[in-house]
Formats: C-alpha cells, structure tokens, sequence
C-alpha cells in the first residue's frame, strides 16, 4: 500500500470516524484521570481494520496522523506513522477482537482499577448497585440486574505489557462474561461490541470500583446482600 493510501485510512472529516474518535476518547480519558503521560490506550475495529493510538505520544495531544491501522485478519499493519511505535497494548486488544469479537478496547491507569486490584484476589465483585444494569451480560442478551453480581477476574502485572497477553486471554477464557479484565498494580483493560458501548462499559465499571473502595472503607460489602451493611463489616 502506497503512503498516500495508508494516510487516507486516518483522513477524515467524518466526527465517528475511529482516528478522530480515538483522539476525543484520549482527551476525555486524559481529563478524568484515567491516563497521565503517555500511559493507557485505546482501539477502534472498523471492519477489518484496527486503528490503534500509539506509544509514546500523550494522550491529550493525540492526533489523527498518529494512529497505526492493522488488518484484523492478517495482523500486518497497514499504516504505521514516522517516528512513532506500535503500542505495547496491541497484543491485548487483539485478544479482545479475537475472543470476544470486540468493536472496541480501551486500557486504563484509573487509581480505583489499581486500588481494587489490590483489596481483591482473583476476583473484583459487586452486587446491588444500580450502576450495574449498565453492563451486558455477553452470555445471553440483555444487561445486568439489579440483583445480579458483577464479576471482573483480576490478572498478575508484568514487566512489559505484551506479556500480558497469555493470562488475559485466560481469564477472557474463564470469565466468558466479563467484559473487563483487571491488572494488579497497573489498571484494567474494557471491550464493548461498539466504541460507545466499551465507552459506557468502562464509565460504569470505573463508577463501582470508586463505589466499592468507598463502601470498604465505610466497612460494608460491595458484594453483599440488601441489608447485610447494617450487620457485616468487611474484614
């Protein structure tokens, strides 16, 4: 493919267009503290094509021009910007496509993922919270009720972020509800059948696990059942 060709996978005027979105999501994400520096990630699946924002660039200063764009079949990339490397979430998302045939991955530093990861074993849990009916149950169609439990596995960090891969496929493969996966000490990585619904996905999960580190403090539950705070602490 010709460099004018692979410059017009990211040209566009169009607002929905993934490497105008990615830069949006980066600057909104950047604002909520979510990704400080150059830390975190997102991708976009637009058919066969993955669009990908780079390493090493911050994400409130994200621009269009920046983004990889890979085949989804042939895992070559199609476009690969001057002076910038692939970002060492690649491997990630591409489970996320493969195993749950994803539309979007979006990768955090959030301080209530890593402070989560550090109250919970394997596993982060929380039930009888409104927020939850947010999130889908990927089993069967539909959300989450009221009275459902919302269960995000939680995987060991490594030195580099590629090596990941492996124990998040795992747990993709062992919680094939989750639509989240937690790293110990690092931050979380959320898919959604479309940009926005990953969007909504990790506004909710970010909401509980916040909730949830509020709720342990105050000693109650996040995972018990209506009424159980008036008589249980956590421990």
């Amino acid at each position: 493919m010709s460099n004018a060709n692979a410059d017009s996978l990211v040209a566009s005027h169009d607002p929905n267009h993934p490497a105008n979105l990615i830069c949006d999501l980066c600057k909104l994400f950047y604002n909520n503290g979510w990704v400080t520096g150059t830390g975190g990630g997102i991708s976009i699946r637009k058919g066969d094509h993955i669009f990908i924002a780079p390493s090493g660039v911050q994400k409130e200063r994200m621009l269009p021009d920046n983004m990889f764009v890979m085949d989804l079949q042939t895992k070559e990339y199609l476009r690969v910007p001057q002076s910038l490397k692939p970002s060492a979430c690649t491997p990630l998302f591409l489970a996320a496509y493969t195993n749950r045939n994803a539309g979007a991955c979006i990768h955090t530093h959030s301080q209530n993922a890593v402070v989560i990861s550090l109250l919970y074993d394997k596993v982060f849990t929380i039930a009888n919270i409104e927020q939850i009916k947010a999130l889908p149950k990927i089993t069967e169609p539909g959300c989450l009720g009221f009275f459902d439990t919302l269960t995000i596995p939680i995987i060991e960090n490594t030195a580099h972020e590629e090596d990941l891969k492996d124990s998040l496929e795992q747990a993709i493969i062992d919680y094939p509800a989750a639509t989240a996966v937690l790293v110990r000490r690092h931050g979380i990585y959320v898919w959604g059948e479309t940009v926005w619904k990953a969007k909504v996905y990790n506004e909710a999960i970010d909401y509980l696990l916040e909730l949830a580190v509020k709720m342990r403090q105050l000693g109650i539950p996040p995972d018990g059942a209506i009424g159980s705070e008036r008589n249980t602490r956590v421990v």
